[in-house]
């Protein structure tokens, strides 16, 4: 890591400032206007991929096929409705997509609708032809997995486990009935079992259901969190993650020691298991999760690949299924973070940020070790490699600081290739936009913080008013480019937004964030337990005023979520040195916000661990805060409770702090809205202008 300021260089700054003056203005809708790629899947058969493409707040399915791989939309979904496309799967032959159309419920069993449909909104499972067609609804629902053998396909909902098949019109029927709430369906690779995890509060087990039998097993039960299933490539045994039940505080507090983990391997006729990998105690004791479709990937020959941090970095380990020592297959200081299996099994596609702290990269490694190769370099950002079902193809996402994220694929002999390249708008500003720069800055203690710095149009000697972005999560990393998810997509888009008009923009990747190991990660008094991540916003400030291009007189903040906690923890604890900010869905109470994660959790019966939080929480600070606060929020916030704004708002206005507000009814979290995007963005814009600029 580095661990010294890094600013521009005379001649750097002269290229930057040139490309900035002669830059064209821009509107947020235009920075907007890419469709943003997710859910990117392989076909089992055939070769084909496909992914979702939501493009202005209209989502579709878009598929590719060899040898062209020319991407073209299979739905033809036109509306920004707010109704999310996700769980894609291919049937086993790679001639259909099913997958779900709507959002979670909340608690009260409402299903997104922020559109405001007078018909209410629902979550239900589709299938479509790749060649084209009308969708069927197969039933309300979500998480589907598609049998390989006869084409059913299992599901859940409200909580239990449903089946229908992919042809006919046959209604959905109860495929069992289990106590507690079935997750994570995995059908065996015949199709005749299917394993699941039954989810029953302080426990889970996995179970394995046999079609023909009519009976259900749990396999090797215990008082602890078994999750993850995973079947063996002969379909007689299934691995799983065993987590041990804590009766601890778990969110939002620092985590680097547990009780060990372990990877159970039992038989599914039997349900009898063994242990085949126990993690050791100290670093790495805690679980810590990739971004992947499994967490434990059964590679050839037996051999179970699986993460674990023991060195204090999110690395890939393989153990054989029988059981023995692990081998360390991605050894350095980075993180591993998408990850998959090749299809022949015998090697593990993933991106990490190896040798680029602040971007990442795609990998190569053979699941019997061997030194990783990179599959791509530079000064991209690539993400979510899966391999296509032939073994010629790896297909990706990318961005970089100024083209969008869009779906890609490479070959070794012909190298990487946009799938859908005339998705991009004609007057998407990509020449108009800034190349961010790192820049490392120390935090009040002293601890060296990672940033990207957007230098505004116009001439050096100007001083300019300046904001200062927060990530949510926190576990979260911003990067020299455009952003993997899509939230943060739209933030890098309005931070080059603001950079246009004017402002220096500095982006955050503060303690507790990802990217940079467990012990930055896990920071200690992080959250709940002090908001060590405060001493990051201050030095993040002072590091603007010393600037010689930054008004120290106009330095503002924004963020969302965990973001805005921070903008708000700013304001309430320095408002001398923050002018003005934007807090979309902040935590302004953290006894509020953990009680909706850990709905056991009562302040009363832990009051020494409530009385910290609060003091964590910018509502301890109210008395010392002074600048004007623009809320952001929607009130089917089902992460952040939308009385988190209403309890705020209340106690500034009693302090005669101008607090002005913008309140989208039925929205969630993430904004499912494009046009609620919009309309936040300007009133932040807005809102910067009218404090900041002089």
């Amino acid at each position: 890591m580095r661990t010294s300021f890094r600013r521009f260089s005379g001649s750097a700054l002269f290229s930057a400032l040139s490309f900035a003056a002669s830059a064209a203005p821009f509107t947020l809708e235009q920075v907007l206007s890419a469709p943003f790629p997710s859910e990117l899947v392989a076909a089992p058969a055939g070769g084909a991929v496909a992914w979702v493409f939501d493009a202005r707040g209209a989502r579709n399915i878009w598929a590719a096929q060899p040898p062209e791989y020319r991407g073209r939309s299979v739905t033809a979904y036109r509306e920004d409705d707010g109704q999310e496309i996700s769980d894609l799967a291919f049937t086993s032959d790679g001639k259909a997509i099913v997958y779900v159309r709507g959002g979670d419920a909340n608690r009260n069993g409402d299903i997104p609708n922020p559109a405001l449909s007078p018909d209410g909104a629902e979550q239900a499972v589709y299938a479509i032809e790749v060649s084209g067609g009308a969708p069927r609804k197969l039933a309300d629902g979500h998480s589907p997995a598609v049998s390989p053998r006869d084409g059913r396909v299992a599901f859940v909902s409200k909580g239990q486990v449903f089946s229908i098949p992919l042809a006919g019109a046959d209604k959905p029927a109860p495929l069992f009935k289990t106590r507690g709430d079935a997750a994570d369906l995995r059908w065996s690779p015949d199709g005749a079992r299917l394993a699941f995890v039954s989810r029953r509060g302080d426990h889970s087990f996995v179970g394995v259901f046999d079609a023909a039998a009519r009976t259900i097993r749990y396999l090797d039960p215990s008082v602890d969190r078994d999750q993850s299933p995973i079947w063996s490539p002969d379909g007689s045994r299934v691995a799983f993650l065993r987590v041990p039940s804590s009766r601890a505080l778990q969110w939002f507090r620092p985590h680097r020691e547990a009780a060990p983990w372990s990877i159970r391997v039992a038989d599914a006729s039997t349900g009898a298991g063994r242990e085949a990998f126990h993690a050791a105690e100290g670093r790495g004791s805690v679980f810590r999760a990739v971004v992947a479709s499994e967490q434990i990937l059964w590679a050839a020959p037996d051999r179970l690949i699986f993460p674990w941090e023991r060195d204090g970095w999110t690395h890939l380990y393989a153990v054989p299924a029988s059981g023995g020592g692990p081998i360390l297959l991605t050894p350095g200081d980075f993180e591993v973070e998408y990850v998959a299996l090749s299809p022949d099994r015998r090697s593990v596609l993933f991106n990490s940020n190896q040798n680029d702290i602040d971007r990442r990269h795609l990998w190569k490694v053979a699941a019997s070790g061997g030194p990783p190769t990179a599959l791509t370099t530079g000064r991209e950002v690539e993400w979510a490699p899966v391999g296509t079902s032939d073994g010629r193809a790896v297909a990706f996402l990318r961005s970089d600081a100024r083209k969008p994220p869009r779906p890609a694929i490479w070959r070794e002999a012909a190298g990487s290739k946009d799938l859908a390249p005339d998705a991009i708008p004609p007057d998407f500003p990509e020449s108009s936009l800034v190349v961010p720069e790192p820049v490392v800055f120390p935090a009040a203690d002293g601890m060296k913080i990672h940033g990207q710095l957007f230098l505004p149009p116009g001439g050096s000697g100007t001083r300019r008013p300046a904001a200062i972005f927060f990530h949510g999560g926190s576990r979260r990393q911003m990067l020299l480019g455009w952003h993997y998810n899509y939230y943060y997509r739209n933030s890098y888009a309005f931070n080059q937004y603001l950079a246009s008009r004017g402002f220096v923009v500095l982006s955050v990747n503060y303690r507790s964030g990802i990217g940079y190991g467990m012990e930055f990660r896990e920071a200690l008094e992080y959250g709940a337990t002090g908001g060590s991540e405060f001493r990051d916003v201050t030095g993040a400030g002072l590091y603007l005023r010393a600037r010689s291009d930054v008004e120290p007189s106009a330095i503002g903040l924004w963020g969302g979520s965990y973001g805005g906690y921070l903008t708000a923890l700013g304001l309430a604890r320095a408002s001398d040195l923050f002018a003005a900010g934007v807090d979309l869905h902040g935590v302004h109470d953290w006894n509020l916000v953990i009680r909706n994660f850990e709905t056991t959790y009562d302040p009363e019966k832990n009051a020494a661990a409530a009385r910290l939080a609060f003091d964590s929480s910018p509502l301890a600070f109210v008395g010392t805060w002074r600048s004007p606060v623009l809320l952001i929020h929607g009130d089917d916030d089902r992460n952040v409770p939308f009385g988190e704004s209403v309890n705020l708002a209340e106690a500034l206005r009693g302090r005669k702090v101008e607090v002005e507000q913008l309140v989208f009814p039925d929205e969630v979290h993430d904004f499912l809205r494009h046009e609620n995007w919009l309309k936040a963005y300007k009133a932040a814009d807005e809102f910067l202008e009218r404090r900041l600029k002089k």
